[in-house]
């Protein structure tokens, strides 16, 4: 039924268990995945009239936000070798995950994201709105939500 599943991951181990048992899922539909990160954008703080400096400059953010997807990602790409499932990685800069999520579900063809329920965001993740919950609200390709 599903040939190509969008796993979005932000590293975190509820994550980190959602991409196994999506690879799971993916074995047993014959699928194929795409694991995904959102990279944050150089973020840029004002206060009053004037910024606070941030001695990291915005081409260093960028490569340590790199750095950060390919080891996130580089786990999921692992288990999924281990488990003999073909395996892609893409990673796009947004500050608006669910945004970049359905994005990337768009871009890479998928007909299913397979998500956690919450991310790492926390308690504010609660007051805010979670992103699985705004996935589901905006995409128009059909989401498996993992708890």
């Amino acid at each position: 039924m599903f040939k190509h599943i969008l796993v979005p991951t932000d590293g975190s181990e509820l994550s980190q268990e959602t991409a196994r048992r999506a690879i799971s899922f993916a074995k047993e539909a014959g699928a194929r995945i795409t694991a995904f990160y959102a990279k944050p954008e150089y973020p840029v703080t004002y206060y009053g009239e004037g910024a606070l400096i941030d001695p990291t400059t915005p081409e260093k953010f960028a490569e340590l936000a790199e750095q950060q997807a390919q080891q996130v990602l580089g786990f999921v790409e692992q288990m999924s070798v281990e488990a003999g499932v073909a395996c892609s990685k893409l990673a796009l800069t947004s500050d608006i995950p669910y945004e970049a999520i359905i994005e990337a579900a768009d871009k890479s063809g998928c007909d299913l994201i397979f998500m956690a329920s919450h991310g790492r965001r926390g308690f504010s993740g609660l007051l805010l709105g979670s992103e699985t919950n705004k996935v589901l609200t905006h995409s128009k390709i059909p989401v498996l939500v993992y708890r």
